[in-house]
């Protein structure tokens, strides 16, 4: 297997610092860097603290202006080869700050991108929120969301069932992240999939521009 270096992305909606979401995702990015290690590669790991970008989140949803902070957080999630989402559990459901800012994200960003859902709550009757509440949002993202979600209630914290599942889930992220799938379906299937235009890096070569609906739509005339 040869050497590759990968980019992980961990988005924390965590409220406090520190916070138990924050630390759900560091022990999970650690032990992807530990597994992939093991495979002989290389991880990077870039954070983004949604508490830090609350403000830029709210304009974005109300006026669409995307912010500096927004986009080096959005850069960084389109660079990505892997992602772990953690989100705290309010009133039965993933905080807002987290759903606002996967909603300003273009609906192309995170195609086939593999990504492992965490939660964390004050009572495991939240445990299914990863599942019944996150994965759906990451379903119409197109994501390839690891099939291990991740929740820590306070007396999750000491039990070795947590350890396992967050080794169960790093494993799948390491070996998702190995297929490269996510960079075969842009080179290979973009047009199959409803996008913006532009949005795959400049590999949707298969699109038609010399036809009179393109013509129209960029104030031209048909012929």
């Amino acid at each position: 297997m040869s050497t590759e270096r990968f980019r992980l992305v961990v988005v924390s909606a965590g409220a406090s610092d520190p916070s138990s979401t924050r630390l759900l995702a560091d022990r999970t990015a650690d032990r992807v860097i530990a597994l992939a290690d093991r495979h002989g590669h290389a991880v990077t790991v870039r954070v983004i603290e949604l508490r830090e970008i609350a403000a830029d989140t709210s304009t974005a949803l109300v006026s669409q202006l995307v912010t500096a902070r927004l986009r080096q957080a959005i850069t960084a999630l389109g660079e990505a080869d892997g992602i772990i989402a953690a989100a705290p559990v309010y009133k039965a459901g993933p905080s807002g700050l987290f759903t606002s800012f996967f909603q300003v994200l273009d609906n192309d960003l995170l195609i086939a991108k593999p990504v492992v859902l965490a939660a964390t709550a004050g009572t495991a009757r939240h445990a299914l929120v990863a599942d019944e509440a996150m994965r759906p949002m990451f379903a119409y993202l197109r994501t390839m969301t690891a099939p291990t979600s991740l929740f820590a209630a306070p007396e999750d914290w000491g039990d070795a069932a947590l350890t396992a599942r967050i080794d169960r889930a790093a494993r799948e992220l390491v070996l998702l992240m190995e297929s490269g799938f996510a960079g075969k379906i842009k080179d290979e299937a973009w047009q199959s999939y409803q996008h913006e235009y532009g949005s795959a890096g400049g590999t949707e070569t298969a699109i038609d521009l010399d036809t009179d609906l393109m013509r129209l739509a960029t104030g031209g005339s048909a012929t």
